[in-house]
């Protein structure tokens, strides 16, 4: 059976996090989404580790359900740390995602961190001053069959790869520990065809997650396992092995949607593709400082390849979506927290079972029969990727259009009204 796994997000104890990410509305918008295997996120929090332990239960070895609840949705135990140390004369900033295999596991994780100093208590997704090899030792020490994944790996600020405090390879980084690095988050502003520009990642398992810092944001990215017995141990299973077999496609934002795609300054409205940035010399023609380097412009410095002749068979296929509140505000022409937009979403979800199965599965007819009709062909245009895409840039979300403002305007009324 295929199950879809988002096993990267937030709860309330995380700065700029919604304090509406509780675990009981993690379950019900899980089941809303369509995500089968949810993360905990912030499990080294100790009151969140606190509500953890008291909510859930073991429903599959090393996977979870919430006390009481019939939502069906399995919890992975999982956190994000952020490591901010020297190495190799430069300042380092990394977050790194952990997937834990249970609860003891977690538990000593907690107790040698504040051994360590850590102070775990200001933040769901706590600041170390341990590099992130060190901390990879640690949890290697725990449980060899934790997984330890750099987060969001080309992020400028935060990441394994990133261009502001990051490295330029995964062995750089964790030197003799590199091949028990089995996996990197890819984040919203890249996608599986720019990592595969890099030879380096061929034996990784890339892996797509949300992030998600509010309920909504749940399932932005996603990975999709074919698992016959739930369980921590055959999910780590198809991470290690890079399983073809078994690990089905990943869920993709497109990436020019994310907010490092290019190249830019946010206050001085710059954004540069990686050929402007080239011809400019890096630098803001507004303010004339360093422009922010974004993740298009890394891969390209980075990569070995070129995108063309990169045969796709060989690697874990994805599919590219975008969530169905941004449909169907883009069909409206209002902003995806309107009550139009509110409306119309939930609607959707209670005819199409939940929203996975609307972007994904049902056909132009079945959707034309639970919806109007534009809404039903956005998403329909939205599966084959035509879409006008306005890239992100240093923090700021790219756009995207599925249909044309002179289009719009001649279906609002009827969706209005």
């Amino acid at each position: 059976m295929a199950y879809i796994c988002d096993l990267h997000i937030h709860s309330r104890y995380s700065r700029a996090c919604s304090k509406d990410l509780t675990l009981e509305n993690i379950d019900r918008w899980a089941k809303i989404k369509g995500i089968d295997i949810v993360g905990t996120g912030d499990f080294t929090h100790p009151a969140w580790f606190k509500e953890l332990a008291s909510q859930l239960e073991e429903a599959h070895p090393g996977l979870f359900r919430l006390k009481k609840s019939s939502a069906g949705t399995l919890f992975l135990l999982s956190s994000e740390i952020s490591c901010i140390y020297t190495q190799g004369g430069r300042m380092r900033r990394l977050h790194i995602c952990l997937l834990a295999p249970n609860l003891e596991f977690v538990t000593k994780l907690i107790r040698a961190l504040e051994n360590k100093g850590a102070n775990l208590k200001a933040d769901g997704r706590p600041i170390i001053g341990l590099s992130a090899k060190e901390l990879f030792k640690i949890c290697l020490d725990i449980d060899e069959k934790h997984l330890t994944v750099p987060a969001h790996a080309w992020t400028p600020w935060f990441a394994i790869f990133g261009s502001k405090s990051g490295f330029d390879s995964i062995a750089e980084c964790y030197e003799e520990l590199t091949d028990r690095i089995y996996s990197v988050e890819t984040g919203l502003s890249s996608d599986p065809p720019m990592n595969w520009r890099l030879s380096g990642l061929d034996n990784i398992t890339l892996v797509s997650n949300s992030d998600a810092h509010s309920l909504p944001n749940l399932g932005r990215e996603a990975n999709v396992l074919e698992l016959t017995q739930p369980s921590y141990s055959e999910i780590y299973d198809i991470i290690k092995s890079k399983n073809q077999k078994k690990f089905l496609y990943t869920i993709e934002f497109f990436p020019e949607e994310g907010m490092y795609h290019f190249d830019g300054h946010r206050e001085c409205k710059v954004s540069f593709s990686p050929d402007q940035t080239k011809k400019r010399q890096g630098i803001c023609p507004q303010c004339q400082k360093p422009l922010t380097i974004g993740v298009l412009n890394r891969v390209d410095n980075l990569a070995d390849r070129k995108k063309e002749g990169i045969d796709k068979n060989k690697f874990i296929p994805y599919k590219s979506l975008i969530p169905l509140q941004e449909i169907i505000a883009d069909v409206l022409g209002v902003g995806k927290q309107s009550k139009k937009v509110q409306a119309e979403y939930f609607n959707l979800i209670k005819a199409g079972q939940n929203e996975f199965n609307i972007l994904i599965n049902l056909s132009q007819e079945q959707l034309e029969a639970i919806t109007y009709p534009k809404i039903a062909a956005g998403i329909i245009k939205t599966r084959q990727g035509q879409v006008k895409l306005i890239p992100g840039f240093d923090g700021q979300y790219g756009k995207i259009e599925i249909f044309p403002e002179a289009e719009k305007g001649a279906d609002q009324q009827i969706i209005m009204f």
